[in-house]
């Protein structure tokens, strides 16, 4: 793990590779501790998965500056619209003069096309992207966690499900990577918070999810974990139907 700001504790970390996982802890009052994680890939066309609150987007910047120049981004992506998915996408749009945001149809059509200053790369449901070696997947999973335009993104050559707000784990100092238990972490979460739409459809879309079998699972919020992700979806499907 690399710090790359001192003051603030962001730091990198390979979690796959290629791809690298931004992480600045921090305390919120009332609340405790908590984390913001981006994903970077690194390749041909480079993507940066979540771009993180507006106000963070100088330590992103700088964590990402150490891994490869900024203006060499070539796709901004996130799962859905909110501050820490994408509220500073305009500021990277002008750090990297050609990239685009990558998202979602749904999420295009009623948000993006307007909010963006260029026009989104839309994904159509499974649609495959080529990186260059790596190669990205977009998933729809309307209200999986929430909000109607929310979709994940697998990784194929590494087997890494970028996971968002699934299995979100509260704390600002966890490890990087963990093959420990983060269900019963991220279920207490949940359950304090009641983030979750409790969509009909929760068990279907984590199944087919589950099918990519991912054993990377690159969580927007707490440790990246390492192991059977197809048997973790799974056991989250069935706490999600308690």
């Amino acid at each position: 793990m690399t710090i790359t700001n001192s003051q603030s504790g962001t730091n990198v970390h390979e979690i796959a590779d290629g791809i690298y996982r931004i992480n600045t802890p921090v305390e919120i009052e009332g609340a405790g501790g908590f984390s913001f994680n981006q994903y970077l890939i690194v390749d041909d066309e480079p993507l940066l998965f979540h771009t993180g609150l507006r106000k963070m987007f100088p330590l992103v910047r700088e964590a990402v500056a150490t891994i490869l120049p900024v203006e060499k981004l070539r796709y901004i992506g996130f799962s859905h619209v909110e501050a820490d998915e994408c509220g500073s996408l305009n500021e990277w749009l002008m750090a990297a003069p050609h990239s685009e945001p990558l998202c979602g149809t749904v999420a295009a059509l009623v948000s993006i096309g307007d909010l963006a200053d260029r026009a989104p790369r839309a994904l159509a449901d499974g649609e495959l992207l080529s990186l260059g070696t790596h190669s990205v997947r977009w998933i729809d999973t309307p209200h999986l966690p929430h909000a109607w335009e929310c979709g994940l993104l697998t990784e194929e050559r590494t087997s890494t499900l970028l996971c968002g707000d699934l299995l979100t784990q509260g704390g600002a100092n966890l490890p990087p990577i963990t093959e420990a238990d983060i269900l019963g972490p991220s279920e207490s979460f949940r359950q304090g918070m009641d983030y979750f739409s409790h969509t009909k459809d929760a068990r279907a879309m984590l199944e087919r999810l589950a099918s990519t079998n991912p054993t990377t699972l690159a969580c927007m919020h707490g440790s990246t974990w390492q192991g059977d992700g197809a048997k973790l979806l799974r056991a989250l499907a069935d706490e999600l139907s308690t």
